[in-house]
C-alpha cells in the first residue's frame, strides 16, 4: 500500500533524460531504478538496458508509486533512487577549463529550482567550465533541478560556497575577470570583449545582485529592455549572456 512506503531521506532523479545522463556521468551511486509497469517504449528500454549493463537494479512498479517517490507525475515513467549530488571544490571547477578561455557562471542567490535547472542546461550547452552557487538562501541541485536541466547537472561541475563576494575575490586572484549582469550596469552586455578568462555573475529573481557582490565585479553590464517590462527572467538572461560569449569566441577562433 502506497501510504505504508517511506521514502523520506532518500535522493531521487526522475525523468528519462535526467536518469539517462546520470547513468552516463557515473557521478552518483544508484540504489535502484523504478520503472512504470505500464510503459513499454524504446526510450525507456534504453534506460533499462543501461541499468542492466552497469549492474543497477531495476524494479517495475505501478505508476502511482513513482508519483509518490517523485512527488509529482512528471517523471515520464522512471525514478532513480541515488546518492546525493556531489558538489565540487571551487579550485577544481576553476581547473576544469574546457576551452582557450575560462568561463564560469556564478549565481548570487537563485532560489527557483526551475531557473537553476534551466541555467545549468544552458551553461553546459554554452561550454561553461562550471557553476558556483551559495550554500544558503538559494536552490541546490534537487530532483526538480536535475529534471529541468535534462541531466546537465550531472555533467557540469558545481561548487557550493559560503560567501559569493569572497568567492569573486578568489576568482580574481586566479586571473578571472568578473562580469556582473545587472540592470544598473551602464555598459551593454554585448559591448564587452569576452575573449578573456571570465566569470559571469547573475543575481536572484526580482532582486538582482547584492550590493556587495556588484561592487566586487570588474564590469557591470546590462541587457537593453525595449518593451514595457523592466527585466528578463534570470534563466533567459543567462542564455542571452552566455551565447553572446559563445558568438564572440567562435568569431575570433574562425
Amino acid at each position: 500500500m502506497l501510504t505504508a512506503l517511506n521514502y523520506e531521506g532518500m535522493n531521487y532523479i526522475y525523468g528519462i533524460n535526467a536518469v539517462a545522463e546520470a547513468l552516463k556521468a557515473r557521478g552518483r551511486t544508484f540504489a535502484w531504478v523504478g520503472v512504470a509497469k505500464e510503459r513499454h517504449d524504446l526510450r525507456l528500454k534504453h534506460v533499462v538496458d543501461e541499468c542492466r549493463r552497469q549492474g543497477v537494479a531495476v524494479r517495475f512498479v505501478p505508476r502511482e508509486e513513482l508519483d509518490h517517490m517523485a512527488g509529482n507525475n512528471a517523471h515520464q515513467g522512471v525514478v532513480a533512487v541515488t546518492s546525493a549530488k556531489q558538489y565540487n571544490d571551487l579550485e577544481d571547477v576553476v581547473a576544469a577549463k574546457r576551452g582557450q578561455y575560462s568561463l564560469m557562471v556564478v549565481l548570487d542567490g537563485v532560489e527557483d529550482p526551475h531557473n537553476l535547472g534551466a541555467i545549468l542546461r544552458t551553461a553546459d550547452a554554452a561550454g561553461a567550465d562550471g557553476v558556483v552557487i551559495p550554500e544558503r538562501r538559494a536552490a541546490g541541485v534537487t530532483a526538480i533541478v536535475t529534471k529541468t536541466s535534462a541531466g546537465a547537472s550531472e555533467h557540469l561541475p558545481i561548487a557550493k560556497v559560503t560567501n559569493i563576494a569572497r568567492t569573486l575575490e578568489e576568482l580574481k586572484a586566479q586571473n578571472l575577470w568578473v562580469v556582473g549582469l545587472d540592470e544598473r550596469g551602464e555598459q551593454l552586455y554585448d559591448s564587452l570583449d569576452y575573449n578573456m578568462d571570465c566569470a559571469i555573475v547573475l543575481g536572484a529573481e526580482g532582486k538582482g545582485l547584492h550590493d556587495l557582490v556588484a561592487r566586487k565585479c570588474d564590469f557591470l553590464v546590462s541587457i537593453p529592455m525595449l518593451g514595457k517590462v523592466p527585466s528578463l527572467n534570470v534563466s533567459v538572461a543567462a542564455g542571452v549572456m552566455l551565447y553572446e560569449i559563445v558568438r564572440q569566441r567562435r568569431k575570433k577562433s574562425a
